[in-house]
C-alpha cells in the first residue's frame, strides 16, 4: 500500500468504510496516524475495531483533526458531515487528495488524471495498456474501482493512471497531474449538483490544479468541454494543450476489435495523445491498440451465435453514453434499402425524461425492448420510430430479442439508465445479461426416448 510520513502523528476521521474508505484507514494507520472511523453498517466497522477510534465524526469532537476523509459516494450537498466539519474548521477530502499529499514520499513518477462523463474507464484502461505494452510500470486506480492507496508503490519511472469522477475531484485540492484529460461533459448527477453548470465546473477543477509545464488533453464534441479547453489553450505555462478526436486514427479502427464506434475512436485519440505526451513512439502505441481487451459492461462482446452478436453495455447509465453504442452499428445495405441491425434493450431508473442524445441513431434500431421504471416512457418515445416490445424484465427482453434477431443483427443491452430499480448496480445488471445470453444459447438436451 501507499504510505507517507506526511500523515504520521496526525489525526484523521474517515467516514464510509467501503473499498476506498478501508484502504484509507489502512494507509493512515501504516503511516502512523491516529484514525477515527465510522460506517453505518456493522460489518465494515468490525474489520477495523480495536485499531481505530470508532465514532461518527458528525457527532464526535473532531477539533484539531487534519481532515475528514469521506467516500466519494457521501453526498456533501445533503450529508451533515459537511456542516460538522465546517463548524470544527476541518477540511473534507477524499482518498485522491491523500494520494496527492503522499506523492513526495514516492519514487520519481508521473500521474495521469482522466475525467469525463462517459468513457473514463475505457480510456484509463487503454492508457495503462499502451504504457504496459511499452514496458512502462503502471498502477491504475480511482473511480475504476481500485483504491489507489491500496496499490503497491511503483518504482522510479512508474506512471499512476487515475480515473477521476466529479465526486472525487470535489474532494481533491492539490492533485497536480503531469497529464490531465477531459473526455466530455453531458448532464449527469444533477440530483447532487442541482445545475449542469455546477457539474461542469467540478470537472474543470482538475485543470485548476494543473501546474506549469504539464499537459492538458481534451476530447472534442460538447460545448462545456470546449469551453474548458479554450481556457487552458490561453495558458502560456503549459507544456502542451491537445484537442484529440481520433479522426487521424479512423483508418486503423477496423483493426481494433474492442474499440469500435465513434466514442471509442475519441477514447483512442485521447489515449494516444496521453501516451505520446509521456514519450511513447507511434510504433509503440500502434502495436498495442489492436491487442486491447475491452472492459466488462462497456461494449463487451458476450457471444456471437448464428451470425448474431450479443453486446453487454450495461455501463451506459444515461442516454449520452448509450448513444455511441447505437452509433457503432449502422444499418447494413439491403436490396430495398438499409436494414437496421440493433435489437436495443433499454430502461431502468431514468436520469431524465427523454432520449434526445440517442435520437440521431434511431434509424439503426431494428426493434426496442424496454425494461424497468423507464420502460413505459421509453416505449412511448420510440414507438413512432421502431417496433417496441414492453418487456419489463431483462430475461424476457433477451428472449424476445434473440427470437427476432437475424444473421448480421446485434442484440445489445445499453440501458441509458441507472440500474437501481431492479439491480444492485450496473455490474450486476450486466452479469445477469451475460448469464441469460449464455443460458439461452446453451444447447438443450434431447428429450427423446432411447430405444
Amino acid at each position: 500500500m501507499i504510505t507517507s510520513q506526511a500523515f504520521a502523528g496526525k489525526r484523521y476521521a474517515v467516514l464510509g468504510l467501503a473499498r476506498s474508505g478501508l484502504s484509507v484507514v489502512e494507509s493512515l494507520l501504516a503511516s502512523g496516524a491516529h484514525v477515527m472511523a465510522w460506517d453505518n453498517r456493522n460489518e465494515p466497522r468490525e474489520t477495523v475495531e480495536g485499531r481505530v477510534e470508532l465514532a461518527d465524526p458528525v457527532s464526535a469532537d473532531i477539533s484539531g483533526y487534519e481532515a475528514v476523509v469521506v467516500s466519494p459516494g457521501v453526498p456533501l450537498n445533503t450529508h451533515p458531515i459537511a456542516e460538522a466539519a465546517a463548524r470544527a474548521g476541518v477540511p473534507v477530502i477524499g482518498d485522491i487528495e491523500l494520494f496527492a499529499r503522499a506523492r513526495a514520499d514516492l519514487p520519481a513518477h508521473l500521474v495521469v488524471g482522466i475525467t469525463g462523463t462517459n468513457g473514463k474507464s475505457t480510456t484509463t484502461s487503454l492508457v495503462a495498456h499502451l504504457l504496459r505494452s511499452a514496458a512502462v510500470p503502471v498502477s491504475v486506480g480511482g473511480n475504476i474501482g481500485v483504491p489507489i492507496l491500496g496499490q503497491k508503490p511503483l518504482g522510479a519511472g512508474g506512471v499512476y493512471v487515475l480515473e477521476l469522477s466529479s465526486y472525487q475531484i470535489d474532494l481533491t485540492q492539490s492533485l497536480d497531474c503531469e497529464v490531465a484529460a477531459l473526455l466530455n461533459i453531458t448532464p449527469d448527477h444533477l440530483d447532487r449538483y442541482g445545475e449542469f453548470a455546477i457539474y461542469a465546473a467540478s470537472k474543470a477543477r482538475l485543470f485548476d490544479m494543473l501546474g506549469p509545464g504539464h499537459v492538458a488533453v481534451f476530447g472534442e464534441g460538447d460545448d462545456e468541454t470546449a469551453a474548458i479547453a479554450r481556457s487552458q489553450l490561453r495558458r502560456s505555462d503549459l507544456k502542451d494543450c491537445i484537442i484529440a478526436d481520433g479522426a487521424d486514427l479512423a483508418h486503423q479502427q477496423p483493426g481494433w476489435p474492442s474499440l469500435q464506434g465513434p466514442h471509442n475512436l475519441q477514447n483512442a485519440g485521447v489515449s494516444v495523445a496521453i501516451a505520446s505526451s509521456l514519450g511513447l513512439s507511434a510504433s509503440q502505441w500502434e502495436r498495442a491498440l489492436p491487442t486491447f481487451r475491452g472492459l466488462p459492461h462497456r461494449m463487451e462482446r458476450v457471444a456471437e451465435a448464428g451470425g448474431v452478436l450479443f453486446i453487454n453495455d450495461s455501463k451506459a447509465t444515461n442516454p449520452a453514453s448509450a448513444a455511441p453504442a447505437l452509433a457503432a452499428f449502422p444499418p447494413s445495405p439491403g436490396p430495398s434499402g438499409p436494414n437496421p441491425r440493433i435489437h436495443w434493450i433499454l430502461g431502468g431508473l431514468p436520469k431524465g425524461d427523454n432520449l434526445d442524445e440517442c435520437r440521431p441513431f434511431f434509424r439503426n434500431i431494428a426493434a426496442a425492448y424496454t425494461i424497468g421504471d423507464a420502460g413505459p416512457l421509453f416505449a412511448e418515445i420510440l414507438a413512432p420510430y421502431t417496433s417496441v416490445n414492453r418487456s419489463e424484465m431483462l430475461g424476457e427482453a433477451v428472449r424476445e430479442a434473440m427470437a427476432a434477431a437475424r444473421p448480421g443483427d446485434v442484440v445489445m443491452l445499453s440501458p441509458a439508465c441507472a440500474s437501481f430499480d431492479q439491480f444492485r448496480d450496473f455490474e450486476a445488471r450486466g452479469d445477469q445479461f451475460r448469464q441469460i445470453v449464455e443460458a439461452l444459447l446453451e444447447p438443450q438436451p434431447s428429450t427423446g426416448e432411447r430405444g
